[in-house]
């Protein structure tokens, strides 16, 4: 999805069109498919790095991929020298010596992402947790994103101390 500072949202369908691209999601050179799990989620082993992220990203399903893509270069330009890692099929952006503070996650008919210290965040994401300090945000295929407030939260998140689970 192209960042435009005069036109913050955009539709999910209307940045998967403008960008048709077919590709095979693949782990290695060797041609090997990455499996999807429940929701299209891709299975993708546990690693530290970029490598693993942009094979996550690349084996997203249909216009997940776009929002993959979107999100992670939204990511690196809010936060210089982020941190990531898959894990649990999932990427995580973090801050060295302060934890992560976002993932992402796809499910059947939407991208997650969760902000592990949402609750501290201004304004509040909209997605409540089971846990007591995330909160998610949701992007569903043609939902509108106001990419000036995801940038705000992922600026705010990066200064919280983050989740340190490894």
């Amino acid at each position: 999805m192209p960042a435009r500072a005069t036109q913050p949202r955009k539709s999910a369908a209307k940045v998967a069109a403008t960008k048709a691209t077919k590709c095979t999601p693949m782990r290695h050179a060797k041609a090997k498919p990455v499996k999807l799990l429940s929701g299209g989620n891709p299975q993708i082993a546990k690693a530290d790095g970029d490598a693993p992220v942009q094979a996550y990203i690349a084996a997203m399903p249909g216009w997940k991929r776009e929002i993959g893509e979107w999100l992670d270069a939204l990511i690196v330009r809010a936060a210089p020298g982020v941190r990531k890692a898959v894990k649990w099929n999932s990427p995580f952006y973090g801050v060295d010596g302060q934890g992560w503070f976002l993932s992402t996650h796809v499910f059947t008919h939407f991208v997650r992402i969760t902000f592990f210290s949402g609750q501290s965040l201004k304004p509040i994401p909209p997605g409540p947790s089971k846990d007591k300090n995330a909160r998610y945000l949701d992007i569903r295929e043609h939902d509108e994103i106001d990419e000036k407030q995801l940038t705000i939260w992922v600026k705010q998140a990066t200064a919280l101390p983050g989740w340190l689970k490894h």
